[in-house]
């Protein structure tokens, strides 16, 4: 397993980051952003696991969860309550949703990022493995409690 890493990657890998162009709208083609707020973008997966399936992304470079402490509670809480209002606003039910975040190795881009997935029930076998909360893949309230515990 990798160590942890709290603090903020500020190396090459955020300069080719391809999630840090798309929340701060460089290079394109961009997708398009269901939500842009100061600090986080939000926008439908390109390979969706079911029907609703979006990423949140901060537009601070994070390489994945593992480099957040308890300073970033705060940040991770509204990701997560942007995600809930839009599954709202597409009149999905947010407790019926997945909403989590993969955990290093287990990550495809390394750049942090919230699923928000509904339904489960559309989800392939393989997905419903992928997205079950483990220790590869973390739901949005352990997250923060795994948050809790981190110095600062």
């Amino acid at each position: 397993m990798h160590g942890e890493n709290f603090l903020p990657t500020t190396s090459a890998s955020q300069q080719e980051c391809l999630f840090c162009d798309f929340a701060n709208g460089k290079q394109g083609p961009p997708p398009v952003l269901e939500v842009q707020t100061d600090e986080y973008v939000i926008f439908k997966d390109k390979s969706p696991a079911a029907t609703y399936h979006y990423l949140a992304i901060p537009k601070q470079h994070f390489d994945s969860f593992n480099a957040l402490n308890k300073s970033h509670i705060g940040l991770v809480l509204r990701m997560e309550s942007g995600m809930v209002e839009l599954l709202k606003s597409k009149n999905v039910d947010p407790s019926k949703a997945i909403i989590g975040f993969h955990i290093p190795p287990f990550i495809s881009v390394k750049h942090l990022h919230l699923h928000g997935i509904y339904p489960p029930s559309e989800m392939s076998i393989w997905n419903r493995i992928n997205f079950m909360s483990s220790f590869w893949f973390k739901t949005a309230r352990d997250a923060n409690e795994a948050l809790e515990l981190r110095e600062l």
